[in-house]
C-alpha cells in the first residue's frame, strides 16, 4: 500500500453524491475524520476488487457487468495498515481546524482568513505559534498592531497542534451526511457518558 490513501480523500461532498464508502485502517479506525475518510463507490468497488480491502458493510444497491453482481460496499477496511502520519502539515485548513474553524478573537465562525499575532511588519513570522484563525472583522481592526494597541486579546494561545490532537479535533466536525453503517467506526473509542 502506498501513501495515497492520506490524500485521496473527497472533501467535495458533489463528488459522493452517492454511496459513499468509509474507509478504515486495518485497526478499524478512519484514517481521517475531517475530511471523513471516504471514497466514491467506485473506488470502493475497484479496491474490494483488487483484494486491498475487505468489506465490513454494504448498501442495498448493486452494480453489475456482463459477468458479476456486487453489492455497493458502504465500510471498507484496509488489508495493510496505513501509519498515520506525525507531523501536521501547516496549512491554511489545518491551522482552522486548530482553531476549531472560529476567530480567535470574537469567536465568530464565517468570513475566517489568518492572522498574524505579532503583525509580520514588526518581525513576525508566519508559524504555528504565530498565525491564528480570524474573521476579517478582526482581522482589519487588528492589522499591523500589537494586541495591545489593538485593544484584542486570544482566546487561547497559538501553539503547533500534535496530529493525533487535529484527528481528534476533526471528530467534532461530522459531514452532513452520515449512513448508518458507518456510526459504530466513527465514535467506537469515544468515552461512553454516564447517565
Amino acid at each position: 500500500m502506498d501513501g495515497d490513501f492520506r490524500t485521496e480523500f473527497v472533501r467535495e461532498p458533489s463528488k459522493l453524491k452517492h454511496h459513499p464508502a468509509l474507509v478504515l485502517n486495518a485497526d478499524y479506525r478512519p484514517l481521517s475524520y475531517y475530511p471523513l475518510s471516504l471514497w466514491p463507490w467506485q473506488e470502493a468497488v475497484k479496491a474490494a476488487w483488487l483484494e486491498r480491502v475487505d468489506i465490513v458493510a454494504e448498501y442495498d444497491e448493486v452494480v453489475r457487468s456482463p459477468s458479476t453482481q456486487i453489492r455497493i460496499p458502504s465500510v471498507v477496511v484496509l488489508k495493510d495498515y496505513v501509519k498515520p502520519q506525525k507531523r501536521v502539515a501547516f496549512t491554511r485548513f489545518n491551522l482552522f481546524l486548530r482553531d476549531e474553524f472560529s476567530c480567535q478573537y470574537c469567536s465568530a465562525s464565517g468570513d475566517l482568513t489568518f492572522d498574524h499575532v505579532i503583525p509580520r511588519a514588526r518581525g513576525g513570522i508566519t508559524s504555528w505559534e504565530n498565525v491564528v484563525a480570524a474573521c476579517s472583522k478582526c482581522n482589519l481592526r487588528k492589522g499591523s498592531k500589537s494586541l495591545r494597541q489593538s485593544g484584542l486579546s486570544l482566546r487561547k494561545p497559538p501553539r503547533q497542534p500534535g496530529a493525533e490532537e487535529l484527528r481528534n479535533m476533526g471528530r467534532k466536525f461530522p459531514p452532513n451526511y452520515l449512513h448508518g453503517s458507518w456510526v459504530d467506526f466513527l465514535y467506537w473509542d469515544a468515552e461512553l457518558q454516564a447517565e
